[in-house]
């Protein structure tokens, strides 16, 4: 994997938000741009890094970023969010 990336400006930087992948919540740290690839063949995304409450950052994808809530949600509410 080649080590560029770069850096992406994002609306949320610095604020409160949820990857909808996992459900989990922190503060969006930096959108970066980097090849992911462990080929020869570049392939390029988007991740967020989000750092959680225990201080520990995770990656998401860009588009899986979306503004938390005041309230967190619990694994009951995301599943009836869901059958809606």
């Amino acid at each position: 994997m080649s080590e560029c990336y770069e850096y992406v400006p994002h609306r949320l930087l610095r604020q409160r938000v949820r990857d909808i992948a996992s459900g989990a919540e922190g503060e969006l740290m930096a959108v970066i741009n980097e090849n992911v690839s462990d080929t020869g063949i570049e392939h390029w995304m988007e991740l967020a890094y989000i750092r959680g409450a225990s201080g520990r950052e995770f990656t998401t994808a860009a588009t899986n970023v979306v503004p938390a809530h005041d309230q967190p949600l619990t694994a009951g509410s995301r599943r009836d969010e869901r059958s809606t």
